[in-house]
């Protein structure tokens, strides 16, 4: 994020690669993934710097937010709110100095420490703000009872179930289709942690491809001991919600607006 050519940028780290639009179609036709959780990173950030009324960097900085993103994480960057991969735990972090402000929660808080990095126990995924920067009114819309949102790789399972909305529908229509919702069930990290944020019911399915490191992170770096995924979407929505997520005010005070001036 920079005003212009030659002063410095913040640069907003987060997972969005170009993919192949179809096999049937040659190779250079792509289009970026557009996966609504990891899109959210910047539109909170943006947010909480249009309220601080600061725009321009201090600095050349990365920052990681929102999102398990740490294996990209290069020495010197700045890391707030994000998470370890579980899919990458034989290696999850190549950086040997980061300047960490806040992580997801304590597991990868404590894979951090195996490898010699130092993390407050500061915890929360950021998207947890979603419901204080736009309040669940502020959407408006109507009530679109319950909400069945998966994880990217568990899309063709859910296609045709009543309820689908695919993770990668444009962020802020995701945002104000989990807000309309009476209860928000699947294996999408963020479609739980949003609904959360937005005092929505929420219920995780158990996903078919992800490991569930980063579903216990968010669980327990939110004031929860544990948590019971269900097996299919009916078993979710005959237990409902997991008992509220409860937001530490310290991941909001832990935002690195000193990047900016």
């Amino acid at each position: 994020m920079s005003a212009a050519v030659g002063t410095p940028e913040v640069e907003l780290v987060h997972w969005n690669p170009r993919r192949r639009v179809s096999r049937l179609l040659p190779a250079r036709v792509t289009r970026p993934v557009d996966n609504f959780g990891d899109l959210l990173g910047p539109l909170v950030v943006r947010e909480l710097l249009r309220r601080s009324g600061r725009e321009h960097p201090v600095t050349d900085a990365r920052l990681l937010s929102i999102g398990s993103v740490l294996h990209f994480a290069r020495d010197g960057d700045v890391v707030w709110g994000s998470g370890v991969n579980g899919k990458t735990l034989a290696a999850p972090v190549t950086a040997t100095r980061l300047d960490v402000r806040a992580v997801r929660g304590p597991r990868t808080r404590a894979v951090l420490a195996q490898h010699g990095i130092d993390a407050p126990e500061v915890y929360g995924d950021p998207g947890l703000l979603v419901g204080e920067l736009w309040p669940r009114e502020s959407f408006g819309g109507r009530p679109a009872g319950v909400t069945v949102l998966p994880n990217l790789h568990d899309v063709p399972a859910y296609r045709r179930h009543p309820g689908f909305l695919d993770p990668r529908t444009p962020v802020r229509r995701v945002l104000a289709r989990i807000a309309a919702s009476s209860l928000v069930v699947g294996s999408s990290l963020h479609g739980i942690v949003v609904a959360e944020s937005l005092g929505v019911p929420a219920r995780l399915v158990l996903p078919r491809a992800e490991p569930l490191f980063k579903y216990e992170d968010h669980y327990l770096g939110s004031g929860r001991d544990g948590f019971t995924p269900a097996a299919t979407v009916a078993e979710a929505v005959a237990a409902g919600g997991e008992p509220p997520a409860v937001l530490d005010p310290a991941l909001r005070t832990a935002f690195p607006v000193d990047l900016w001036r």
